[in-house]
């Protein structure tokens, strides 16, 4: 079996440590070759301008395709097509489309009174300039506002229709997961492909809190794996074990590409790519 091809996701620094850490991060994470990185928006669209800066300096200095995360929240439909269109002329082509969460203080998402009221006419906007490779966000298990995952699959067969070429999963836990939500994309007529989103476990606490923001299940087992490891001081080894372990069934499965939401904390996704084959390349850097 041959090793995958494999993307990041990186966010925006908020300090000048912050900065430090995103900087190892792509140096770090740039010899295994990834496909494309990209980079979030904070909560709410709260990094907007911090996300431009790191896309544009990431797309200049690393000889990377940076694929820039533009959302609906807070920004008229002009400004969001403004920010694209600045991304363009940058040469930054890929833009995962996102509708995006509510401003902090707010318990739901409005849209704004001139803006995207979805992700669906985001996409259909951006797909109608011709200008950019569109990927989008796609919950192998229910997302927390959606009627059930049935409806999770309409909307996002809807996304693809509007101009999306790819989508790419929130984290999960099991293999089987992805597979359900992968059969029934092409049952309901997807035939975009379907990336799979991995999150090293860097903080239990923190991966705990945000499964549970965003509606993933964390099996039993993981639980007591991590109560196990806690004790022990094991918990880096265990996170790099599962990973692994799930990334291989996946590989097992068919998948070819893996999306790992590195959290700017290069060291578990490096080793998890190790593992699986993936071998840094050299790379020539783009220094125009």
């Amino acid at each position: 079996m041959s090793a995958p091809s494999v993307s990041f996701e990186f966010f925006p620094p908020k300090s000048l440590e912050g900065s430090f850490r995103l900087w190892d991060c792509v140096n770090s994470l740039a010899p295994l070759d990834p496909t494309f990185v990209s980079v979030t928006y904070g909560a709410g669209g709260t990094t907007r301008k911090l996300t431009h800066e790191a896309v544009g300096t990431i797309h200049r200095t690393s000889g990377l395709k940076v694929a820039a995360h533009l959302t609906c929240v807070d920004a008229t439909k002009s400004e969001t097509l403004d920010i694209a269109e600045s991304y363009a002329k940058e040469g930054v082509k890929d833009i995962v489309a996102l509708r995006g969460d509510a401003p902090k203080g707010q318990d739901k998402f409005t849209a704004h009174q001139d803006g995207f009221a979805s992700s669906v006419e985001l996409i259909s906007a951006l797909a109608d300039t011709g200008k950019f490779n569109i990927h989008v966000g796609a919950y192998p298990e229910k997302h927390p506002e959606a009627a059930d995952q049935a409806a999770d699959i309409a909307f996002l067969k809807r996304k693809i229709d509007a101009g999306a070429a790819t989508a790419i999963t929130q984290f999960f836990f099991e293999a089987d997961t992805f597979f359900r939500f992968r059969d029934a994309c092409v049952k309901a007529g997807i035939d975009a492909p379907i990336i799979p989103g991995i999150l090293p476990i860097e903080n239990w606490n923190g991966t705990q809190k945000f499964a549970s923001q965003c509606g993933t299940h964390i099996p039993q087992i993981v639980h007591d794996a991590f109560a196990h490891a806690t004790r022990d001081g094991s918990t880096e080894l265990l996170a790099t074990a599962l990973a692994t372990e799930l990334c291989d069934d996946l590989l097992q499965g068919g998948v070819e590409h893996l999306h790992f939401y590195t959290l700017n904390r290069p060291e578990l996704t490096r080793d998890v790519c190790h593992a699986l084959g993936v071998s840094p390349k050299v790379r020539l850097q783009n220094v125009a």
